[in-house]
């Protein structure tokens, strides 16, 4: 299978050069065309991940992103110059699964890539359903389901619950969320792995789940009955 991957960026340096690199390592590449219509060529494509940089012509990677995640769980990897934390927090909140600064070494991207697109696409099919106190994790299609009540999930969200449903009663750790959720640990800090577990448990107390989810203060969390 070779996967493709879509390339939100506008300087064409940058372009040819991503382009050629993926191409290297057996992937497929196809940049956007049209940066008002961005959404729409990614439908167009169906890639399976999106390099996107933050400052683009008519609006930027932040409200793209944004846009994708309504209707999609695509690997997004963001590319940008812009190293402040609150960029990358900012990337992360709006569902970003990466952030990567310029300049970057091509090869070990493409690794990360490369390790992305395993884990995500293998991750699909391990396992079609979890079950916890008479809740059911949907795998494939990202929800956590109760009685005939769902809430959808982003793909780190549900990551992360199925980490948690495997392993019951037991305490998963800051590190264990890290290796499964991100490739850059590095990356990771305690600011952005709170707005994941907040952004999760806030929409999944609308089920009545998050009574369930017992944060250990400094060490990681638990799944109690």
């Amino acid at each position: 299978m070779k996967y493709k991957i879509f390339i939100v960026e506008d300087n064409q340096e940058i372009v040819s050069l991503l382009k050629k690199g993926l191409i290297s390592w057996g992937l497929s590449a196809v940049s956007c065309k049209d940066f008002n219509q961005v959404e729409e060529e990614i439908t167009m494509h169906s890639p399976h991940l999106v390099l996107m940089d933050i400052n683009l012509p008519y609006y930027n990677g932040f409200f793209w992103t944004q846009k994708i995640r309504q209707n999609s769980m695509i690997p997004i990897i963001f590319l940008s110059s812009r190293d402040e934390e609150s960029d990358m927090i900012l990337a992360m909140n709006f569902g970003a699964d990466n952030y990567i600064t310029k300049p970057f070494n091509i090869d070990l991207l493409i690794v990360k890539i490369n390790a992305l697109l395993r884990r995500e696409y293998s991750f699909s099919v391990e396992k079609k359903h979890s079950q916890f106190q008479g809740y059911t994790l949907n795998i494939i299609d990202n929800q956590l389901i109760y009685d005939s009540r769902e809430v959808v999930l982003s793909k780190n969200e549900t990551k992360l619950l199925y980490l948690l449903f495997t392993h019951p009663n037991q305490l998963v750790t800051r590190e264990d969320i890290m290796a499964t959720l991100w490739d850059n640990e590095m990356f990771v800090d305690k600011n952005t792995l709170a707005v994941t577990l907040t952004r999760l448990r806030n929409k999944v107390t609308e089920i009545g789940f998050s009574k369930y989810l017992q944060t250990v203060k400094g060490k990681g969390i638990k799944l109690s009955d």
